[in-house]
Parts: C-alpha cells; sequence; structure tokens
C-alpha cells in the first residue's frame, strides 16, 4: 500500500477515535512488535532504507507508552506461556531482526536502563561477516553515482542518479526488481553491481553488523533472547524444501556453538506470504523451534495457540515515529480491518 495512504487511513482512524470502538474486539491478546535498526540524528536526504531505523529516544518513548496502556513487555518464552493460558492481561514482545550492531550499542542501553526484555534474530552470515546486505549495497551505490548501468531480462539499462529524486526512483526500481527475483540471480546482480562501483560487500556487512563477540556480549544479559534468523537472510519460499531447511538448521547450529544454547525461536527472513508461507511453518515445528514469526500484519489471539509457528508482527519503523502510532498499533484497529477482521492469516 502506497504510505500517504497508510498514514492518511491511521490518521483517520486516530482522529476519529474509531480505533478506540473498535479495541474491544480487536486488541486480541498480545502484539510482537518488529524493528530493525536504532541511530540517532536526522538521515541524509537520500536514505531508502530509513524505514529500518528508530531513534533510541523514540524506542524508550515507545516502551513507556506500551506500559502506560496496560501492556507487560514479555520474553518471547513468556509470550507463549501467556497465549496459552486464560489470564486477560495483555501483553507485548519487542524483536528485532537480522543481528546490527546498533541493537547492542544503541536499543540495548535504552530497554535496559527501562528493564525492558527483547528478542534478537541473528542471521549467522551477519556476524561472520559474509552477509550480502543487498538492500544497503544498493543504496551505497546510487548514493554516490550520478548514473548506474545493469543488464536485466537481456537488454542494458541505465539509471540516471543525479538528483534526490532520481535516486529514490533507482532504488525503487532495483529494489522491485530484485525482491521479486530469483535469490541467486539476485545475490549475483548486486555482488556484480557493487564490484564495478566500488562498494564492498564485506565491508557493509563488517560495518552494520554485530561480531560474534558483540552477538556474545548481548546474549550474556537475560533480558535479552537470541533467536534463529537463517544463515544468509534468504526469501525461503523462493528456495527449494531442501535448501530452505538447511537454511534454518544450520543457522540455529551456528547460533548454538558461538553461545553454548540452541535457539528455541526462530524469525523468517522478510517474512511476508512470498518469503515464507505453510511449508516454512512446518519446516519449522519439525526443527523444533517452540515459535516463529512472520511480518503478516496482526495481534495475537487465542487462534494463535495452534499456529505458534506463523506468529504475526507489528513493525515500529522510522517512517512512523509517532507515539499516536503506537497507540493504534496496541488497539488492534488497524489490522483488524487490513485483515478483513479475520484474526488468523496463516495461509
Amino acid at each position: 500500500m502506497n504510505p500517504a495512504v497508510m498514514k492518511a487511513g491511521l490518521e483517520t482512524l486516530y482522529y476519529t477515535g474509531a480505533y478506540r470502538a473498535l479495541a474491544p474486539i480487536a486488541r486480541g491478546r498480545g502484539i510482537i512488535f518488529m524493528m530493525h535498526q536504532v541511530s540517532r540524528g536526522a538521515p541524509p536526504d537520500f536514505s531508502p532504507n530509513y524505514g529500518l531505523h528508530l531513534s533510541p529516544e523514540f524506542l524508550g518513548a515507545a516502551v513507556k507508552r506500551i506500559r502506560a496502556r496496560g501492556f507487560e513487555i514479555v520474553s518471547m518464552d513468556e509470550a507463549l506461556v501467556r497465549l496459552a493460558s486464560e489470564d486477560a492481561a495483555p501483553f507485548a514482545v519487542l524483536t528485532f531482526d537480522d543481528g546490527y550492531r546498533d541493537n547492542l550499542k544503541l536499543a540495548y542501553p535504552t530497554l535496559k536502563a527501562l528493564d525492558c526484555p527483547f528478542t534478537v534474530y541473528v542471521a549467522t552470515a551477519l556476524p561472520d561477516g559474509s552477509a550480502e546486505l543487498w538492500w544497503h549495497a544498493i543504496e551505497d551505490v546510487i548514493a554516490t553515482q550520478d548514473d548506474i548501468a545493469f543488464a536485466r531480462d537481456g537488454g542494458a539499462e541505465r539509471l540516471p542518479c543525479r538528483t534526490i529524486a532520481e535516486k529514490a526512483a533507482a532504488f525503487q526500481t532495483l529494489h522491485e526488481w530484485l525482491w521479486w527475483a530469483d535469490e541467486d540471480r539476485q545475490r549475483a546482480f548486486v555482488r556484480d553491481l557493487a564490484q564495478r562501483y566500488g562498494v564492498s560487500l564485506k565491508a557493509l556487512c563488517e560495518r552494520q553488523a554485530m561480531s560474534w563477540e558483540e552477538v556474545r556480549e548481548l546474549a550474556a544479559d537475560p533480558i535479552v533472547t537470541i533467536g534463529a534468523h537463517t544463515v544468509g537472510h534468504y526469501a525461503l519460499a523462493k528456495l527449494d524444501a531442501a535448501r530452505a531447511r538447511a537454511e534454518i538448521e544450520d543457522g540455529a547450529k551456528a547460533l548454538e556453538a558461538a553461545l553454548g544454547a540452541r535457539p528455541e525461536h526462530l524469525a523468517y527472513p522478510y517474512g511476508d506470504p512470498r518469503a515464507a508461507g505453510p511449508r516454512e511453518f512446518e519446516i519449522a515445528k519439525e526443527l523444533g523451534f517452540a515459535s516463529a514469526v512472520t511480518t503478516r500484519k496482526g495481534l495475537l489471539f487465542n487462534a494463535h495457540r495452534a499456529h505458534v509457528h506463523a506468529l504475526p508482527r507489528v513493525a515500529l519503523n522510522g517512517d512512523y515515529q509517532s507515539l499516536r502510532y503506537v497507540d493504534l498499533y496496541l488497539s488492534g484497529a488497524p489490522f483488524a480491518i487490513f485483515n478483513k477482521f479475520r484474526r488468523l492469516n496463516v495461509a
């Protein structure tokens, strides 16, 4: 959905007070928030991945607002206990995907000061230093060029990148195409593009991601749960079944080797229906994970007790850093409307 249309809809729900009327039927049992990165300062004029970022100040304010609205923030382990019980008290879970260094440097101090538990799902190629963070790579290429040359579908093309508007359009073109492309073709394209325009994928990964030492430092605090997020951050549904299973299992094994305990919880990379579906849910169950989370939008209801390997989440991101959005999300109203008042979306 167009972000401007989405925001207009949310603003209407908020300022008319309609979200309050819907809350009794839409709020459900609990909510799992999804985040990625935490950063300080205003973003550059060209920052197409800014939606992945929150400020530490907003993160802290969001925690306080969640608690003020009567939600207890709990670990993923405790969330499963609450979901299985008849306790009517609402709960929230905070999760971060991928394994970015700022989770340790900025999110952790903020949440530690508030005694707030949270989960970080680590794709193990990030601390290995081998992750191909293609969405960051194409941003870095476009940011430094006046135009870029590339080939897709058998034809040579050029994208102008002189102005901020041109850079934004170029990013949108490449991002959309790469998201739909075969996973191996996607990665090969980005490796070639980065090499031709002087962007080191290894240096990019090492700059953005926690090292294994830093993952262990974070994991040492009991308020932190480290979850699995595969190895190479591929859209699993676009891989064959054996490879998808290996991505999940090998990621869990790498975390167990590094941290001394097998992760109990999993997040599917990207996590929407194009990236994770019933096949992946069954693999996660077969591999013994206690839970697995998607990016399908929604809150938790009793019906999710039978679908703990397909749990929905709600994104907190840089484009929506206002506490009124937190209030809307906690009410469940936007997601009830989005899901046409269906409580389950696991197909």
